[in-house]
C-alpha cells in the first residue's frame, strides 16, 4: 500500500454458496464482487455480504435488461423484483458493460451509483489491463467512501484527540489521551478522507500540526467516493444561523437548536469551541435551555460531545444524559455518510 492506496488485490473466487461464505469470512474480504443478478446464488451472496458487513459491487452482465427479464418465468421475475432489488439497492456500485445496459438499469431506479466498464472478453474497445484498472478504481472508490465505518479503533481514538487539539489549539488539553495514540499506526488515508467529507479538515490539519504528527500529503478533495442520496457537505454554523450578535447565551442557543435540528460533526465541534469561551455564563445558558424546554435534548448533546470531541466536564453547562434518545444522536453522526 502507498499512503493507504492499494496497489494490488488478492482475489478469491467462489461458485457455490458454502464456499462463498467460508472464503468471505476467512479472508476478511474488503469487497465482494457479484457477477450476475438473476440466480438464487446471487441472492445468497448478497445476504452473506450483508451478514458479514462487507461492501458489495454488482455486475449484472445484462441479466436485468428488459429482454432478459422477460425470458424469466413470471414467478421468478416477481421474486427477483422483490428480493434482488433490495440487495442491489444496498450495493456500493453497479457496473454495467455498456451504454444500453447502463440506460436500462438506470430506468429501473434501483441504484444511482452506476459505473460503466466495457468487457475486454467481448469487445476490442478496451484491453484486459484497462478493464482491470477501471474495475480496481471502482473498488478503491468504494473503500474511500464512509471511511469512518472502516477505521480501526486506534484511528478513531486518534481522530478524537486530533479534533480536540484542533479546537483548542494547544496539545496540553489532550496530553493524557495523546499518550494512548501511536501516530505511526494511524490509518491516515481514511482519517483524512473522513475529515474532508465532514468538512472538518481545517480543524484536523491544525490538530495534526499542534500534536507534531506526521501525516501524508494527500489531495483528499480529489479522491472519488460515493455518498448517500441526500448527502450535503456540512456547512459552517455561521452560514446556517448567522453571525454572533454580542449575546453569548443567545448565540449558543441558536447553535444548539441548529445542531439538534441537523446534527453534524462540524457544527458540534463549533459548539464545543464556543463552550470553552471565557464569556459563557453556564447558569444563564442552563436557564435559557430550561425556558425553551430543551434541557433534556441538550443534555444528550453534551453527552455526545464528551464522547466525540472530548468536551471536558468543567465546561458542560448542564449534566450530560445518556439514554436511548442519545443513541439516536450517536447514530446520526455514525451513519451520516452511510450508503
Amino acid at each position: 500500500m502507498v499512503e493507504g492506496l492499494r496497489q494490488s488485490a488478492t482475489v478469491v473466487v467462489a461458485d457455490n454458496s458454502k464456499s462463498f461464505y467460508q472464503q468471505a469470512r476467512d479472508a476478511q474480504a474488503d469487497i465482494i464482487h457479484i457477477h450476475g443478478a438473476n440466480q438464487m446464488l446471487h441472492t445468497k451472496a448478497m445476504r452473506c455480504a450483508r451478514k458479514l458487513n462487507i461492501r458489495t459491487v454488482v455486475t449484472p452482465h445484462g441479466q436485468l435488461q428488459p429482454f432478459a427479464l422477460q425470458m424469466l418465468p413470471a414467478q421468478q421475475r416477481a421474486a427477483m423484483t422483490l428480493v434482488q432489488r433490495e440487495f442491489i439497492e444496498g450495493a456500493y456500485a453497479v457496473i454495467t458493460l455498456g451504454k444500453m445496459e447502463r440506460q436500462s438499469f438506470m430506468e429501473l431506479g434501483w441504484n444511482p451509483r452506476v459505473e460503466e466498464v466495457h468487457n475486454a472478453v467481448t469487445t476490442n474497445t478496451i484491453s484486459p489491463a484497462e478493464m482491470a484498472a477501471q474495475t480496481f478504481a471502482i473498488y478503491q472508490k468504494i473503500l474511500d467512501s464512509n471511511t469512518l465505518e472502516l477505521m480501526d479503533d486506534l484511528t478513531r481514538r486518534a481522530l478524537k484527540v486530533i479534533i480536540k487539539a484542533g479546537i483548542m489549539g494547544d496539545k496540553r488539553w489532550v496530553e493524557q489521551e495523546a499518550k494512548e495514540v501511536d501516530a505511526r499506526l494511524i490509518d491516515w488515508r481514511r482519517l483524512l478522507i473522513y475529515a474532508e467529507h465532514e468538512n472538518i479538515s481545517n480543524y484536523t490539519d491544525y490538530g495534526i500540526r499542534i500534536l507534531d504528527y506526521t501525516s501524508p500529503l494527500l489531495d483528499v478533495a480529489r479522491i472519488a467516493a460515493y455518498f448517500p442520496k441526500k448527502f450535503h457537505r456540512p456547512q459552517p454554523i455561521k452560514e446556517l444561523i448567522g453571525d454572533y450578535q454580542g449575546d453569548e447565551t443567545d448565540y449558543l442557543m441558536r447553535i444548539i437548536r441548529q445542531v439538534l435540528k441537523a446534527p453534524t460533526l462540524l457544527n458540534m465541534m463549533e459548539l464545543t469551541r464556543e463552550l470553552y469561551r471565557d464569556n459563557v455564563n453556564d447558569d444563564q445558558l442552563a436557564e435559557a435551555l430550561e425556558d425553551a424546554n430543551l434541557t433534556k435534548r441538550a443534555a444528550r448533546l453534551i453527552q455526545v460531545l464528551s464522547e466525540q470531541v472530548l468536551l471536558d466536564e468543567g465546561y458542560m453547562p448542564i449534566d450530560p444524559l445518556d439514554d436511548k434518545q442519545t443513541d439516536v444522536l450517536r447514530n446520526n453522526l455514525k451513519n451520516h455518510l452511510k450508503i
